[in-house]
């Protein structure tokens, strides 16, 4: 604990003199690209990835983290852990305003946590699970009192992840409802102004931020441009000088790195994880056996998508986790996964399950419904319907804007199956176990369970696989929970995302955060 609270210092001194090391490039406005337009600025509600682009920048979290992973301390100035990990007490950080003036304290992060992350976000049932309830002694110190030790949570007190909302402008409202969804009042560098429907978001240089010298720039303006070819030519004439996963299409992105003003880069992605997958709805429709759903992961070339739809970046999947996870030894391949796809073995699954084909070769019909976050999402449902078409499944495909996809899918179930990425985050435990468990069956809530699969067996190894301190067991636990999902697919993973970042290089600062564009940009600033 105490080499954790050293690295928290040593972060926060090293943030501080960055501050003071750009104090002479002050001034400008940002744009940059948010693509497609948010369907609500409410980030403690929805994680979708186009609030994620504007709300860190006005809303922070307890902390944020480096690309090293190293922790930064934000709202909160250091922490403490009881030795048996079940207290674990934050020191908050004094003078900080929201932008309406009132001080925050204590009372907003124990309102946060307990009333609006544990009840509404998608993640935050799962990143909280352990705690039982926050005592606030004073205004600031916030204690977290948990069932059992928690050490994944300390990963997700990022402004994207865990954002601290005023509990004066929220409580007694209807938190999904209340009207700061769509006029924020946060802590952070930068203050809501104006959304221009259709157009742009406008934020404001916070003057009254904490922390001194922060932010450089005057503005940022987050545009909307809903033409791909428009969103490149506005990054080749300096419109906008900063685009975030695949805004600009990677077709076009390479093309641009070649220039000299145009940098490309993945980083800014670390604590993400992300992975593209298909959803399936297993409680109607054509997709309720398990055996057509092992036939469409087999079926599906995975390494094609990659190279030929998103340019080389991406590493196939292989499981229901994330390569990444073999760091922390949960990650296991697993059967029904190949790479390059075997149409045969996926024909005779079908065959065997007794799908037989009608005259037209079709085995069964369904709609495909694509995630509307831009045209590199149409061209891979473009090839799911050409490779599901070989082994008689034929696919429509249906595309619409970004609330009607999302009232479809999480509110309403009104889908078969559904392209879509999920963030797998840095443990299972925050970005995985919502995408299977049956308490994760919460509909209205985005990006949680909507296939609907309950199993009480893997819910049994989702809940010993969280809270398992031998190593050797956690690992037996999820090796067990891969292999039943690797047999009851409810949820196909294609390939782990590689997002890319293509920025003018005159833009500075804006690139040391784990959390990348989910980042604050409190440091960016324009070198004219």
């Amino acid at each position: 604990m105490k080499k954790v609270l050293a690295s928290i210092l040593m972060a926060g001194s090293l943030l501080l003199g960055g501050a003071a090391a750009h104090a002479d490039k002050s001034g400008g406005t940002l744009s940059f690209l948010v693509q497609p337009e948010p369907p609500t600025l409410a980030s403690y509600v929805s994680t979708s990835g186009p609030i994620g682009l504007v709300m860190p920048k006005v809303y922070e979290g307890l902390f944020d983290y480096n690309n090293d992973g190293t922790m930064v301390p934000i709202l909160a100035e250091s922490y403490s852990a009881s030795a048996d990990g079940k207290t674990v007490t934050f020191n908050l950080r004094k003078g900080v305003k929201w932008h309406d003036g009132k001080p925050f304290t204590s009372a907003d992060v124990q309102f946060t946590v307990m009333e609006v992350l544990k009840k509404v976000h998608p993640r935050g049932p799962n990143s909280f699970r352990e705690v039982t309830s926050i005592d606030t002694p004073n205004d600031h110190t916030a204690v977290f009192n948990l069932k059992k030790p928690a050490p994944y949570m300390m990963r997700s007190f990022s402004a994207y992840e865990s954002p601290m909302v005023p509990k004066h402008l929220l409580e007694g409202k209807d938190i999904k409802s209340a009207p700061l969804a769509n006029n924020p009042v946060g802590t952070g560098p930068f203050k809501f102004v104006e959304w221009k429907k259709g157009q742009y978001i406008r934020l404001d240089k916070n003057k009254d931020y904490w922390q001194k010298g922060l932010p450089h720039l005057d503005r940022i303006v987050g545009r909307f441009i809903p033409d791909a070819s428009t969103r490149t030519a506005a990054m080749e004439n300096g419109e906008v000088l900063y685009a975030a996963y695949n805004a600009i299409p990677n077709i076009d992105a390479v093309r641009l790195k070649e220039r000299d003003d145009i940098d490309v880069t993945t980083e800014g992605y670390s604590m993400i994880n992300p992975m593209a997958l298909i959803e399936f709805n297993t409680k109607e429709g054509p997709f309720v056996d398990p055996a057509i759903r092992r036939a469409i992961s087999v079926a599906i070339d995975r390494r094609f998508m990659i190279d030929t739809i998103f340019f080389g970046y991406g590493k196939p999947a292989t499981s229901a986790l994330s390569s990444n996870f073999k760091a922390t030894n949960l990650h296991a391949e697993m059967p029904n996964y190949p790479e390059k796809g075997d149409k045969a073995a996926a024909n005779a699954i079908l065959d065997k399950a007794g799908y037989k084909r009608d005259g037209n070769g079709v085995r069964l019909k369904a709609v495909l419904d694509l995630i509307p976050y831009g045209e590199d999402w149409r061209r891979a449902g473009e090839y799911l319907k050409q490779a599901l078409g070989d082994i008689g499944i034929q696919l429509e495909l249906r595309y619409e804007d970004v609330p009607t996809w999302l009232k479809r899918v999480y509110h309403r179930y009104d889908f078969q199956m559904n392209v879509n990425y999920f963030y797998q985050l840095p443990d299972p435990v925050l970005g995985v176990h919502r995408h299977y468990g049956t308490d994760q069956i919460r509909k209205g809530t985005h990006f949680v369970n909507s296939s609907r699969y309950s199993n009480p067996k893997l819910d049994a190894l989702l809940d010993a696989g969280a809270g398992e301190p031998d190593a050797a067991k956690r690992t037996a636990a999820y090796k067990e929970i891969q292999q039943i999902l690797a047999d009851d697919m409810p949820v196909v993973n294609l390939f782990e995302l590689e997002f890319l970042v293509v920025y003018n290089t005159k833009l500075k600062g804006a690139y040391g955060s784990a959390m990348g564009a989910y980042g604050s940009f409190r440091e960016a600033y324009i070198d004219d």
